[in-house]
């Protein structure tokens, strides 16, 4: 089989059966937390984000990451100090830790023995024959004032060990649409191509794994122009050079420099973040195992 053909073959999203699973673990999880007698009084929004939302995930990938955002309080910040009038940060008895107790207890009853705690961040519940793995997140609203007055509404996530982040599933999902669309959908393509080489590759041991989410932010990044070559064996071509010439090096010290994730509001490296700059050797391992040459 040709390159070309390989790769066009790996365009695809995960198969018909196995997104009926995903579909059904989401409403299981989402059937599970609402008749939770203890969430009842708790305003809550149940979604899917991430890779399965976005319609980027793969088959080796199926997961779904599911997210339980509690509306009893809001959490914020601004760039300018007192700008904005405080807010309480804890409403009533939602505190991140009843929360996620709470959560937790919704479904261990609902998936009896199925549930998984060692994460740091997510709750785990682990598949079976009818449905995938799940990682269900406790998470909070979120808003970030910034200098000009404008507000950026995404979640704040809450660790076992207390401390924070923030995402934004919202901005990724609509800039990730946005990009398929001017793309004519060959981005989302792109990412489940460099997705499955991935996975090929860790299943051949040549590198480690690194999260999905990275690939996609490595992609989006990437100008629409090279998406938009004529064949797959020159667009994945163009996707690998322009990861490792523009990530060669260090972090740039330049704001403008830096690379967004799609939400297009976090920088793509910082010190929290699961992967580094050196991961980028993924995209050098990658061109020596599609067989590129020059």
């Amino acid at each position: 089989m040709s390159l070309e053909s390989t790769l066009s073959g790996w365009t695809g999203p995960s198969s018909d059966t196995e997104q009926d699973r995903q579909a059904r673990t989401e409403r299981m999880v989402r059937e599970a937390v609402r008749n939770h007698v203890p969430l009842a009084s708790c305003r809550l929004t149940i979604y899917a984000k991430d890779s399965y939302a976005n319609n980027t995930n793969v088959r080796t990938d199926s997961d779904v990451d599911i997210a339980v955002q509690c509306h009893e309080a809001e959490y914020w910040e601004e760039a300018t100090p007192g700008a904005h009038t405080p807010g309480a940060a804890y409403a009533g008895i939602w505190t991140p830790a009843k929360l996620r107790a709470e959560v937790g207890a919704s479904l261990r009853s609902y998936f009896a023995g199925q549930v998984d705690y060692s994460g740091s961040t997510a709750i785990g519940v682990r598949s079976s024959s009818a449905r995938v793995d799940a990682d269900v997140v406790p998470c909070f609203d979120y808003r970030y004032y910034s200098v000009s007055g404008a507000s950026h509404v995404g979640t704040r996530v809450f660790r076992k060990n207390g401390s924070h982040f923030e995402n934004f599933p919202t901005q990724q999902l609509v800039n990730g649409t946005r990009k398929n669309t001017r793309t004519n959908t060959i981005y989302k393509k792109s990412v489940r191509v460099l997705k499955r080489v991935e996975n090929a590759m860790v299943a051949n041991r040549i590198l480690r794994a690194v999260p999905s989410f990275f690939i996609e932010s490595l992609v989006y990044n990437c100008p629409d122009s090279i998406l938009g070559r004529s064949s797959w064996t020159d667009r994945v071509k163009g996707i690998l050079v322009h990861i490792w010439n523009e990530l060669e090096g260090e972090e740039p010290s330049e704001a403008s420099a830096r690379w967004l994730e799609v939400n297009e509001w976090k920088y793509l490296f910082h010190a929290n973040q699961k992967w580094t700059r050196a991961d980028v050797e993924t995209s050098q391992a990658a061109w020596n195992y599609l067989g590129y040459t020059s």
